[in-house]
Parts: C-alpha cells; sequence; structure tokens
C-alpha cells in the first residue's frame, strides 16, 4: 500500500489562516484574530511533526502529485511536493520556529490597531516559504521564492506611515528583484538544455555530466546565476544591503523572516541544487569566495553599531556568510546543520531583543541600557544563553555547527579557515559587546521607566521611546517569555544530534542528510573535480573526514580560542573599562567612522546607482519620453483636430450663396481633372 501523506495540507493550513484573518479579522475579536493564526499555523507544525514520525517507512525521495499547472509541447510543470531528509529538516524549522514566533507575536502586537494584518502576513509568510521547500520542481519553487519576498515587503514595511519603514519595504523588494533576475535566466538555461524543470529529471540528466574543469561551461553559468539569485534572498555581498534596513519591520517578523526562515532559503536552494554544483568547481569557488567574504565584513561593521537590532543583523548577514563557506567547499551537511541552529539561536536573540527594547520603552540604544539583568532576568538568563551560543562557547548548538564548517573550510583551503576562524572571534567580541552594555553596569537611559503594559510594537523604534505610561522597566508577559526559554533550550542541546567523531560523538546530523549529499561524481574525475588540498578526504557527504581526530580537536581548540579572546576583549573594553571605547573611537578618527557608516556602501550604491537612475528616469523616460512625446502626440493630435474642425465649422454659414460658390469651386476642380486625365 502506498503511504499518502497529504503534504499540501501544511502549506495550505497557514494559507487559510491569512485567508480568514485577511478578510474577516478586520471585523474579528483580538482572541479571535489570535485563534486563527495560532491554529492554523500550529496544524501545520503538528503535521509536519506527524510527516516525522512517518519518515523512516517512505521510500525516498518521497513526491506528492496535487494538481497539474502547465503543459506546453514538451515541457511540464505540476504542482507537487517533494520530501527527502534536507527538506523534512527545513519543514520541522520553519514550522516549528515560526509557531514560536506567532506565539511571541501575540504579547508583542497585542494593543497594535492591524493587529489582524499582522497575523494574516504571517501566516501568508509561512505557506510561501512552506511551497519553497516542498516544491519538486524550480517553477513551483520559484513561486515559493517569491511569495516569501512579497510577504517580507508587507511585514517590513508593516507600519507603512512610517517613511523609514516604507522605504525599508521598498529597498528589500527591489534588491531581491535583482537576485531573481540572475536566478530566472538560470531558470531559462536549465529548461532550454534540459526540457525540465522537475529536480529528478534535471539532477537524472547533470549526473554523468563530467565537471567542468577546463572551462566555465553551461553548468558554471547555471551555478553562478543560482548564486546570484541565493545572494539577493539570503543577503550575501552585493546584495545585503537591504537587510539591516529590515530592521524597520517590527521585531517579531526581525526573528521569522531575517533570521530563522526567509534568509536561509538561498542557502537552501543551492544545497538543493548541489548536484549542479558539484559539477561546476568555478560556481563552487564563486560561493565560498561570496560566504566567506560577506562573513568577515559583515561582522566587522557589527562591531560599531550602536541600535541593538542592527548588531543582530550585521550578525545574521555574517552567519549567512558561514553557510555559503560551508556549500562553497562542498559540505553541504553543514551548512544545513548551522542554518538550523542558527534558527535556534538568532530567532532567540531577536526575540529577546524585542523583550529588552519592550521593557525600556521602546529604547533601541545599547548605550541607552544597561543593568537589565536583576530587571528583566528571563530575558536576560535566555539572551545569555544565545550569545554563548552564537560565540561558539562549548557544548552550545553554535559551538558543533560552526566548529565543523571551519573544519570542512580548513580541508579546502587554510585561507577559509584563517578568514572564519578571525570571524568568529569578531563575533564573539560584538556579541558580548551587546550582552554587556544591554545587562551590565548601570541604567544608562533618559529615565528607569518602560512603556507599561501598552504595545511594545507601538515603540520599536527610538523614535517612539519612553512614549509609554511610567510604571518601571519589567519582564514581558508570559506568553512572550515562553518562545525565549524553548528557544533557549534548543540554542543549548540542538547541536547534539551532529557530535563530530573527534569529540567522542557520531555526527548523526551529518549522516541523516547524507543520502542527499553523497557524491553523485564519476569515479574517473571526482578527484579531478575536488582539485583542492583535502580533496581526497571529502568524497562523500555523510562520512567523517579520513583525517586524525587529534588534527580536528587542535583546530577546534583555535576556534575556542578566537571566542574567548573576543569574550575577554569585549569584557575589558565595555566592563571593566567603559569609558576606554569612546577614546579608542576618537583615535582611530576616520577609520571607525567608516566602520560606524558601514564603510558607506549605501551611499556609494546611491550616488553609481540610484540617484543615476531615478534622474535619468526622470529626466529621459518622464520628461523626455512620456510628456514630450507620449503626451505631446497626444495633445498635438487633438489640437489639430480641433483647428481643422474650427475651420470647417466656418464654412457652413448657412449662406446660399457661399453654397453655391462651393458647389461651383468643387464642379470646376471635377471638371479640370477629368480633362488631365483625357488628356493623358
Amino acid at each position: 500500500m502506498t503511504t499518502n501523506l497529504n503534504l499540501w495540507v501544511i502549506p495550505i493550513l497557514p494559507l487559510a489562516g491569512a485567508a480568514i484573518n485577511g478578510f474577516l479579522g478586520k471585523k474579528s475579536s483580538r482572541s479571535a484574530v489570535t485563534t486563527v493564526g495560532l491554529v492554523f499555523s500550529g496544524a501545520a507544525f503538528a503535521w509536519a511533526l506527524l510527516v516525522a514520525l512517518r519518515f523512516s517507512s517512505l521510500d525516498l525521495p518521497y513526491q506528492e502529485y496535487v494538481a497539474h499547472w502547465i503543459r506546453s509541447g514538451s515541457f511540464s510543470a505540476d504542482f507537487a511536493l517533494y520530501l527527502d531528509q534536507l527538506s523534512l529538516v527545513m519543514l520541522l524549522v520553519v514550522t516549528g520556529v515560526g509557531f514560536l514566533i506567532h506565539i511571541y507575536s501575540v504579547g508583542y502586537m497585542w494593543d497594535d490597531p492591524s493587529y489582524y494584518r499582522f497575523f494574516a502576513y504571517l501566516n501568508l509568510f509561512m505557506f510561501f516559504m512552506l511551497t519553497l521547500v516542498l516544491a519538486n520542481n524550480y517553477l513551483l519553487m520559484f513561486i515559493g521564492w517569491e511569495g516569501v519576498g512579497l510577504a517580507s515587503y508587507l511585514l517590513i514595511g508593516f507600519w507603512f506611515t512610517k517613511d523609514s519603514a516604507a522605504s525599508a519595504g521598498k529597498k528589500a523588494f527591489i534588491v531581491n528583484r535583482i537576485g531573481d533576475f540572475g536566478f530566472l535566466i538560470a531558470l531559462f538555461l536549465i529548461i532550454q538544455h534540459f526540457g525540465s524543470l522537475n529536480f529528478s529529471q534535471v539532477f537524472a540528466q547533470v549526473q554523468p555530466m563530467a565537471p567542468e574543469n577546463a572551462s566555465a561551461g553551461l553548468l558554471t553559468a547555471i551555478g553562478i546565476l543560482l548564486m546570484v539569485g541565493a545572494c539577493g534572498k539570503s543577503a550575501q555581498i552585493p546584495l545585503y544591503v537591504w537587510l539591516p534596513d529590515a530592521m524597520e519591520g517590527p521585531t517579531p517578523v526581525s526573528a521569522l523572516i531575517h533570521a530563522a526562515t526567509m534568509v536561509t532559503a538561498g542557502v537552501y536552494m543551492v544545497s538543493r541544487s548541489h548536484v549542479i554544483f558539484e559539477r561546476a568547481p568555478t560556481a563552487l569557488t564563486v560561493v565560498a569566495v561570496i560566504g566567506t567574504l560577506t562573513a568577515f565584513f559583515a561582522a566587522t561593521i557589527g562591531i560599531a553599531q550602536t541600535d541593538i537590532k542592527k548588531v543582530l543583523a550585521y550578525s545574521t548577514v555574517s552567519q549567512l556568510g558561514y553557510m555559503f563557506m560551508a556549500c562553497g567547499v562542498g559540505a553541504f551537511s553543514a551548512g544545513i546543520f548551522h542554518l538550523m541552529t542558527h534558527a535556534f539561536f538568532k530567532g532567540l536573540l531577536f526575540l529577546a531583543a524585542g523583550s529588552v527594547i519592550h521593557a525600556v520603552g521602546g529604547e533601541q540604544d545599547m548605550r541607552k541600557m544597561g543593568g537589565l539583568r536583576t530587571k528583566i532576568p528571563w530575558t536576560f538568563w535566555t539572551m545569555t544563553a544565545a550569545t554563548l551560543a552564537i560565540s561558539g562557547i562549548p557544548g552550545l548548538a553554535g559551538f558543533f555547527s560552526k566548529d565543523e564548517i571551519l573544519w570542512r573550510a580548513y580541508q579546502a583551503s587554510w585561507i577559509y579557515w584563517f578568514v572564519g576562524v578571525v570571524t568568529a572571534f569578531i563575533t564573539s567580541f560584538y556579541m558580548f559587546r551587546l550582552w554587556f552594555l544591554t545587562f551590565f553596569g548601570e541604567y544608562r537611559g533618559a529615565a528607569d521607566t518602560g512603556p507599561g503594559h501598552g504595545s511594545p510594537s507601538a515603540h520599536d523604534s527610538s523614535h517612539d521611546a519612553h512614549s509609554g505610561h511610567a510604571s518601571g522597566i519589567h519582564e514581558s508577559p508570559r506568553v512572550m517569555l515562553v518562545p525565549l526559554v524553548i528557544l533557549a533550550v534548543l540554542s543549548v542541546v540542538g547541536g547534539y544530534v551532529g557530535v563530530p567523531g573527534s569529540l567522542g560523538g557520531n555526527n548523526h546530523f551529518d549522516h541523516f542528510l547524507g543520502p542527499v549529499f553523497r557524491s553523485t561524481l564519476p569515479s574517473n574525475s571526482e578527484n579531478t573535480q575536488m582539485g583542492e588540498k583535502g580533496a581526497s578526504e571529502r568524497t562523500t557527504e555523510g562520512t567523517e573526514p579520513k583525517t586524525e581526530a587529534s588534527t580536528e580537536l587542535m583546530f577546534t581548540g583555535i576556534s575556542v580560542l578566537a571566542a574567548a579572546l573576543g569574550f575577554g576583549l569585549a569584557w575589558w573594553l565595555y566592563y571593566r573599562n567603559p569609558g576606554l571605547p569612546a577614546k579608542i573611537a576618537t583615535s582611530l578618527g576616520g577609520a571607525y567612522q567608516a566602520v560606524l557608516h558601514k564603510y558607506y556602501v549605501d551611499e556609494f550604491y546611491a550616488k553609481i546607482f540610484v540617484k543615476p537612475l531615478v534622474q535619468g528616469s526622470t529626466t529621459i523616460l518622464w520628461e523626455g519620453i512620456d510628456r514630450k512625446v507620449i503626451d505631446d502626440t497626444v495633445n498635438n493630435a487633438a489640437d489639430d483636430a480641433r483647428h481643422v474642425s474650427d475651420e470647417v465649422r466656418h464654412m457652413q454659414s448657412g449662406n446660399l450663396r457661399s453654397y453655391a460658390g462651393w458647389i461651383a469651386a468643387g464642379s470646376a476642380v471635377v471638371i479640370a481633372y477629368m480633362i488631365w486625365m483625357g488628356v493623358r
């Protein structure tokens, strides 16, 4: 008997919730909106858990046909779903973390006048994200890909009456369209050369192909274009600029879209396309280089940021760089492992930051915080767990996943490893800087007041700081704290599914994903494709590298040392000598200002791309073509017609002698014409 999981129910549930709240929520009570938003997202998570329980009995990959979609000649694309180990991990992350953020949002957004609209957008986002990860072909994946872009635009610009939020939403939408252009061209190439967009059919045709070592070819072009799309969605150089601005949205949006799910879509897409990338070493190198540079570049910017959410935003960009670094060196399962642990601790960091913002009346500037650990202890301890995890402190989730990436990076090239370790040091430094500035020392705000029990959503930016009723800094409500505690537990224990052999484990996560990522290269060309240091040691995902455990332990010790040094430096500067950072910033002068202003990349883009495009559109397209050509043509035609009709109108004078004269003149013209024709 064939197993039928009815996978289609999982994305349809949040879509139904979005429709109900979207159409009926305005006239419904907040309790009814809450019930719809939580029940439908929670049901999707419950269904995903049932799928996970039945997973071991499936013939993989499991594919489920839903409906016909496109038929054009030999090309076809259906609404069909695809489940294997990779999509199961993504399914559980999206529904599980997404459901926790839905719960948190109840407390965070309760008093917002558009409460129903927020939950409709959250549910809509989950529908598109689940469509993306469950699609069995690139075209359906692209529908989910564009859908999460739309949902992101709606959620980032949720408070659209605020110019900064509206601009941030537009910026995210436009930058993502640039990346999507590359993704689309890649799909066109796949259709042209393979005649299908179904994963199974495309990969079956790609597998017999030899790696493109001598020169770039079709697969290299497809791989690089896919990476262009991934750069937009997952905020990599040079298309990362939208994500920090996206912090203008409500904090739950930052946690859901820009930490746990949407921004990982690019990592998932590259991993899903590993069969193509394995045969395109140049494309893999591009992925690794972009990821490595992004990880380091974004981390350096995070050092000087003072907005608590901006620090976490650049941290997200940096951690995504780690994931692409892993994919670029062929360690796809390590990248997905970090994707999962990152969803736990970064989702927690954003939600805890929202709890902090709630406590201090909407303030986001860490220089105006301090001493909060005794006033909001639950937030403090959960955020501490997430800070330790992202910093790579041994025993926590981030330690295992980041260490796996660094070890695989070293096997490919010591340069990747070195940059990764330096980035780990910087990450530890800026995260503990955030920790000390927020929770230690004396409170540095204007007044020790908070927003009372009003909606933190109304005070989600420093623009509205201290606008609530003074009732003292206080802990968040239980509905916000429960998700924090659950994510804190996952941030602590979530990495133990991937303990490496060098630490006495068996890396169960790597083995679980092994069937997805095991090498499909022709045996006679495998070593040629690897072509890097340690190639013979990483021929197959899901197997431990064939090197001594002592060597791996040594590199683990180095990464732990980097994290400890980052903590030590942050402690020295922001706890022991809190006046020293300002003096250092002053002494660094222009170098510090460059980092503080994010290396002026936004200003550069505005000058080189945005302003010329806007001016050109205004001068050439609007004034030159629209007004002077199109409008003038239409307007002049109307004026000419009016002038001619006016002249003709004056011929109708009502005078019989005038009419007789016109008849005689016309007759003379006709006679002259007949004589002329007769003569010829």
